[in-house]
């Protein structure tokens, strides 16, 4: 059996990142949310002492600051997924580890969609 997806939510509103872990308990993909981190500051030291996430969620604009930020502040290689209202950022994402970028709100056959990317890009 597969081991389920844990992931990190990067989101500095609570009803999105609430909505967001709601959408992706919703898909049959096994997934965990281990933690949910609403600022640059807070994501880079939580990534600092807990590297072990399979997956980030992360929304670009946080109350401190963009959260592409936090990916220059850490050494992780860890694959993200964008979820934002702002499509400005979107070629300097790629140029990051994005398997997507979803704008908000978050429609839910895209989240599969993008899990489904992630799911082919850790095992091709």
């Amino acid at each position: 059996m597969a081991q389920s997806i844990k992931i990190l939510i990067i989101e500095d509103e609570t009803l999105a990142a609430k909505r967001l872990e709601r959408l992706l308990n919703d898909t049959e993909f096994d997934v965990e949310v281990v933690m949910k981190c609403e600022s640059v500051s807070t994501s880079v030291a939580y990534l600092k002492s807990n590297p072990a996430i399979d997956l980030i969620m992360m929304d670009i604009r946080l109350g401190d600051g963009i959260s592409l930020d936090i990916l220059e502040q850490t050494d992780i290689n860890i694959p993200v997924i964008f979820t934002t209202a702002y499509d400005e950022y979107t070629l300097k994402a790629f140029k990051l580890q994005s398997i997507d970028y979803l704008l908000k709100p978050i429609d839910h056959d895209e989240l599969k969609s993008a899990l489904s990317k992630y799911q082919k890009y850790i095992n091709p």
